[in-house]
């Protein structure tokens, strides 16, 4: 009997490069381990500049994309940017959940489910029992302590965190992802339990995750190695990718 494959959906920004290939890369290594295969769709909000006006007008384009990706029949959706959920105020992932899961209803009579990249990362810390965390954002000053705050609010704290100041969503996703090996060490470490190398999907961090891992001796993870986690988790499938990290060992 042949392996089924799963179609994964992807709300994205129009300047995202990272997510249609950090997550397309973690679920074909794992077709090294496991037999289930993956095709990849996606539908763009427009997005240039990472500022709370162009995330506002962004996320209010979601709806259409839900639309368009029920229409290919995807068996989940993954809404790939946090910080416009987080930007929307503290919980809204789970308001922009459920909204979409009753378009995609509307749209193809069954209720396709909804992943957020921001209720993704914190659901999965909650998974991994993380009290305190440190993470790294490309984000503006202002920006990383909101997120900061939104991941707070959900009951763990942010000990520590690095803003790397980028507004330019292109130059986000153009950084080295090794560079977060060097980054990583500005942060104070002492008593976190989790490491969030980069708390935003568009900069690029999967390549550095095992050896910052090895280096901190933390368990290391990302907004996308979190989604693609919660993907798994809502398809029923084993979360187990090889070289993703501690959340996606198949520990939990």
């Amino acid at each position: 009997m042949s392996a089924r494959t799963y179609r994964i959906g992807q709300i994205v920004p129009s300047s995202n490069t990272t997510m249609e290939t950090e997550i397309p890369a973690m679920l074909r290594a794992r077709a090294a381990v496991e037999s289930e295969r993956f095709t990849f769709h996606s539908s763009r909000m427009r997005m240039k500049k990472v500022t709370r006006e162009e995330l506002a007008a962004m996320d209010a384009d979601s709806d259409r994309c839900a639309a368009e990706l029920a229409d290919a029949r995807v068996d989940v959706l993954g809404y790939a940017c946090l910080v416009a959920i987080m930007s929307m105020g503290q919980g809204y992932h789970r308001q922009s959940q459920a909204r979409l899961q009753r378009v995609t209803e509307k749209e193809s009579g069954d209720c396709i489910p909804v992943v957020t990249s921001a209720g993704a990362l914190v659901d999965s810390l909650k998974t991994m029992k993380a009290r305190k965390i440190a993470m790294v954002a490309p984000y503006v000053k202002a920006l990383t302590c909101m997120v900061a705050d939104y991941i707070e609010a959900e009951g763990i704290e942010v000990a520590d965190r690095v803003a790397l100041e980028i507004q330019d969503n292109l130059e986000v996703g153009r950084r080295d992802p090794l560079a977060l090996v060097d980054i990583y060490r500005k942060l104070t470490l002492s008593g976190v339990d989790v490491l969030v190398l980069s708390s935003c999907v568009q900069m690029p961090s999967l390549a550095a995750v095992p050896i910052v891992e090895r280096e901190c001796g933390l368990p290391v993870i990302s907004a996308s190695i979190a989604t693609t986690y919660q993907m798994l988790k809502t398809l029923g499938l084993t979360a187990h990718v090889p070289d993703a990290g501690a959340l996606l060992s198949g520990r939990y």
